[in-house]
């Protein structure tokens, strides 16, 4: 409301400098600067919601004067008259660029501007016909619409277009920022919750085939078999729901070696025999032997596995299931695990391997050519 009010003041004491002296000329003062006053406050009222509206009510205090202008112009070349006022100004101006540039920035639609403009237009060209009709009064004409209303527009305009810009900016910036959060969250449930999941399936395959359990027990450790590859499952679910990548859970947390990867592995009842030779382990080496040791533990409960690693190859094989698989197949462990190999510049080969399933990657020492074809 100050605002509003001190807006409106200063209007005013613009407008009555362009009007009758109110001492010398009191009923002139009354019969034309009142009613501008009275203008002046519906467009202040009006502007800060709808500034095209405050463009109309200040049309009578528009650039329809061509005394004084931003610049004067010879054009004796062009026309009789020597003066010609360039962009005319007067003490209204730049409040009706104010509003000008308000409707640009605040004004949704391009329409209504299409067509107060076109009645602004209008009524330059009745005030330069009823002036006489002079070129040069067309040109300052011209130019008073260009300066006072055009350009002030299309600046709002270009305003209103960098701000949506950096409003999707910072959207799209915080849509990152919840995607970074629900990797993370995924991460976070793959390497712990998966990994114990993971290890009750392993341990309750390897009491299933123990020797000397009853009929029940052995029921009962099947039945737990099945609902932790069920649980493997629909974690695995969410977490595709939470990143793109939804790889099998993992059979030991992050930042374990080879050795201690096998021997959690082990320690969980999976038989396995490691075949670690002398030199520098692979970076990789960790990441294909949890993807061997769950993708055995998943789809061949109870086979045994063989590890074997050196320092440019790394090799998992399982040998035929014990009992009967649970988990179900279409998991991204692999293609996720192919693509950053692939990414280290080397090959990766799974498949079926006599009467059960190998995987093998192979790292180039460093000046080889790359093996593959």
């Amino acid at each position: 409301m100050v605002y509003d009010l001190l807006l409106w003041a200063g209007l005013c004491i613009f407008i009555a400098a362009m009007g009758p002296d109110p001492f010398r000329d009191p009923a002139g003062f009354g019969m034309v600067t009142g009613p501008r006053m009275v203008l002046a406050a519906a467009a202040v009222l009006v502007g800060r919601r709808r500034p095209l509206a405050a463009l109309v009510l200040l049309l009578p205090m528009g650039p329809w004067r061509f005394t004084e202008g931003f610049a004067t112009v010879d054009l004796t070349w062009l026309l009789p008259r020597r003066n010609v006022k360039i962009f005319p100004l007067l003490p209204t101006t730049p409040f009706i660029i104010w509003y000008a540039y308000l409707t640009g920035r605040r004004l949704l639609r391009t329409l209504p501007a299409l067509v107060t403009f076109g009645l602004i237009s209008l009524v330059g060209v009745a005030v330069v016909l009823a002036l006489g009709g002079d070129l040069g009064l067309w040109v300052s004409m011209l130019t008073a619409l260009v300066g006072t209303y055009l350009v002030p527009y299309l600046l709002g305009l270009l305003r209103r277009k960098l701000l949506q810009q950096r409003r999707q900016t910072r959207l799209s910036a915080e849509a990152q920022a919840r995607l970074r959060e629900r990797a993370r969250i995924a991460r976070d449930m793959h390497d712990s919750l998966g990994h114990d999941l993971a290890l009750i399936a392993v341990r309750a395959a390897g009491l299933e085939l123990s020797p000397g359990l009853a009929p029940a027990q052995v029921k009962a450790a099947g039945e737990l078999r099945v609902a932790a590859a069920d649980a493997t499952e629909r974690l695995r679910q969410i977490i595709g729901l939470l990143r793109e990548d939804a790889d099998a859970a993992p059979l030991s947390p992050v930042g374990e070696d080879v050795s201690e990867l096998v021997r959690r592995a082990a320690d969980s009842g999976m038989a396995i025999t490691l075949d670690l030779a002398p030199g520098p382990v692979p970076g990789l080496a960790r990441a294909v032997v949890q993807e061997g040791l769950t993708n055995a533990a998943k789809h061949a409960p109870g086979a045994a596995v063989e590890v074997s690693v050196s320092p440019h190859r790394v090799r998992v094989r399982n040998g035929p299931a014990r009992s009967r698989p649970t988990a179900r197949t279409g998991g991204l462990g692999l293609a996720g695990l192919r693509e950053r190999v692939r990414l280290a510049g080397g090959t990766l080969s799974a498949g079926p391997a006599g009467d059960g399933f190998e995987l093998t990657v192979t790292i180039p020492r460093e000046g080889e050519e790359d093996p593959r074809p």
